[in-house]
């Protein structure tokens, strides 16, 4: 049970409420944060970073056409522009768009900050050893998110509008994409991308709680395996090599997911083991 600051006595249900109503106030304050920032350098995100995509200029399809030209694979990444045009169709619908995109690049922006919110917050409810790992929370989850969002960006990003933007069902049907769809999809991978790689966070207050165990984590392989094969060959053209760059991050991660379950295991069994020995020694 979380314990209050000034006190040594156990939090109401009511005080962690508002705890929690705290950390969602300081956090959306966080995000707006990133939002004036984003905000001021709207121009570049957009023209820069979001619609960056777009243009076969870009460095995931320079890569991968060459990739394609030496092992003699499917050159679709090689044409020389892609098939559709952004429409913006409502009246509000650009300012939307602008304020809607600086939030989010405001919630990337703020994640440290928000995770540092977290930590916080769970804090209270862990041993006195685990608390003194905070900066390396901080650091390795920032990490791990950002490392995410730059890999949902250049890699799964592009090849999905790659993908949607050749798909056709007839060649009578034109691409005019909505504004809000194109940046919906960027936006999106990104940040669920940024997500997925907090997998191994996870994975540790999980087994720290006993919700997972490495055991079950090995059990689960196959369909974990299975599951991500087949994002993969959804969302990449059909060529072996394409799929495996996109598998093989997500792969690592689960890999990398169950040794910290079992590190966790492991520290928990050394300190039952402690206890039971001064119990026997008192």
């Amino acid at each position: 049970m979380a314990k209050s600051n000034n006190t040594n006595k156990e939090m109401s249900f009511l005080n962690h409420l508002e705890e929690l109503r705290w950390l969602l106030v300081r956090s959306t304050g966080f995000i707006l944060g990133g939002g004036v920032i984003a905000f001021i350098f709207s121009d570049f995100i957009f023209n820069k970073v979001i619609f960056a995509p777009k243009s076969k200029d870009f460095v995931t399809y320079q890569f991968f056409c060459r990739i394609a030209q030496k092992f003699n694979l499917d050159q679709s990444f090689c044409s020389q522009d892609l098939p559709f045009e952004i429409q913006n169709r409502t009246m509000d619908g650009q300012f939307s768009v602008l304020i809607w995109t600086c939030i989010s690049a405001g919630f990337i922006i703020a994640v440290p900050f928000i995770l540092w919110e977290i930590w916080k917050f769970i804090s209270p409810a862990l041993y006195q050893k685990e608390k003194k790992y905070a900066k390396v929370f901080i650091v390795i989850s920032s990490l791990l998110f950002f490392l995410g969002v730059v890999f949902g960006y250049y890699v799964i990003t592009p090849l999905s509008i790659n993908f949607l933007a050749n798909l056709e069902v007839s060649n009578i049907v034109k691409n005019q994409i909505d504004i809000n769809s194109y940046i919906g999809l960027v936006k999106t991978t990104s940040i669920a991308c940024g997500l997925v790689f907090e997998l191994p966070i996870i994975i540790y207050f999980l087994s720290v709680m006993d919700l997972v165990s490495p055991q079950f984590l090995r059990e689960y392989r196959k369909y974990a395996i299975v599951l991500i094969l087949i994002v993969a060959a959804i969302i990449t053209p059909p060529d072996v090599i394409s799929q495996i760059i996109v598998s093989i991050p997500l792969l690592i991660l689960y890999e990398v997911s169950i040794y910290i379950s079992k590190f966790v295991q492991r520290g928990k069994k050394l300190d039952t083991n402690k206890n039971t020995n001064l119990t026997k020694t008192e």
